[in-house]
């Protein structure tokens, strides 16, 4: 299991613009479209990294948790589906249905949207403010599989929390670990 570290985008960072399919509703939807109207959290995620499976019901419960808060949720999979076929757009759609995601998830086919922020690992986490300028990026937490920890979203959580209150977000944001994006060759 790769333990890829997050690049750690610098705060502040204009959200770059996409457009990209939608695998649960087979529709082409646009960071425009699915913005919140308080901020966005992008998740770079895919359906077979052992560190997403550990993640997956804490993003859907945080996502439960804010959308109502206008927090806009948007999943994206860049991993190269040739090689890595258990992250085909159709085995996306199975997999968001499956896990009850509660927002879109995108295909990013191209690679070229992961390339535009940066994103490195699976999971991988961006949250923007209304004006769509990057305030958090890093871990959901410090739990990873077998470490024992509780998964919790404690740092996206308080991220989320500083945002919607409008304080600075003082505490330490610590870069992700997880699987490698599977870039294509």
């Amino acid at each position: 299991m790769a333990r890829t570290p997050s690049n750690m985008l610098p705060l502040g960072t204009e959200a770059p613009q996409f457009s990209l399919l939608d695998t649960v509703s087979d529709t082409t939807l646009s960071l425009s479209d699915l913005k919140g109207k308080n901020g966005t959290v992008i998740l770079f995620i895919c359906n077979h990294c052992p560190f997403v499976i550990h993640v997956n019901a804490e993003l859907t419960r945080l996502a439960n948790a804010y959308i109502s808060k206008g927090i806009g949720f948007i999943a994206i999979s860049s991993n190269d589906a040739i090689n890595y076929p258990q992250d085909a757009p159709d085995k996306m759609k199975s997999h968001a249905i499956a896990e009850a995601y509660p927002f879109p998830y995108l295909y990013d086919g191209s690679q070229e949207v992961a390339k535009a922020y940066d994103a490195a690992c699976t999971p991988d986490l961006f949250m923007f403010d209304a004006d769509l300028k990057l305030t958090y990026r890093g871990q959901l937490d410090d739990s990873r599989p077998g470490n024992g920890l509780p998964v919790t979203g404690t740092d996206l959580r308080h991220a989320l929390d500083c945002l919607l209150e409008g304080k600075k977000n003082t505490a330490t944001q610590k870069p992700s670990i997880g699987c490698n994006i599977k870039w294509k060759s």
